[in-house]
């Protein structure tokens, strides 16, 4: 009798950076190197991915993973300061955890929504609920305790 190993499905969907067509992505075949589905080219889910007011509630409730989202705006130095530590973020918890960015200038009906009033803020969210908050600065092992890993 033989087992199989296959993990379960842990899809998200993301939006493609070049077409902005809507993508669901298998976090459990991440080694495949998705594509997007509309213009072929590569989807990196092991870098913070941009989200509007548009795609926000799908990408968010499309996920089956905990998800980060870094609320932020472009002339903001502690949000630059921020951004490394996002990506390095993104990259060890590919397939763990999906990370978001979202402009509060450009979007202000989700950053409203969400009652942001400093950026930056970081929003956990799971199951498409907000999960734990956190306003200002914030080091790897902040962001690991708001989704819940460690």
């Amino acid at each position: 009798m033989t087992t199989s190993t296959t993990q379960p499905a842990r899809p998200v969907i993301v939006q493609c950076p070049f077409c902005s067509a809507a993508n669901r992505v298998d976090l459990a075949r991440l080694s495949a190197g998705p594509k997007c589905a509309r213009c072929g080219k590569p989807l990196r889910l092991d870098r913070p991915q941009k989200v509007t007011d548009r795609d926000f509630d799908r990408t968010l409730t499309g996920s089956s993973v905990p998800v980060l989202v870094d609320f932020y705006a472009d002339w903001c130095a502690p949000c630059r300061m921020m951004a490394p530590t996002l990506d390095e973020f993104a990259q060890q918890r590919m397939g763990q955890a999906l990370v978001l960015k979202l402009d509060t200038e450009a979007n202000p009906l989700t950053a409203s929504r969400y009652g942001i009033r400093g950026i930056p803020t970081i929003i956990a969210f799971e199951g498409g609920k907000e999960r734990a908050r956190h306003v200002g600065l914030a080091d790897m092992k902040t962001l690991e305790g708001l989704v819940g890993v460690s």
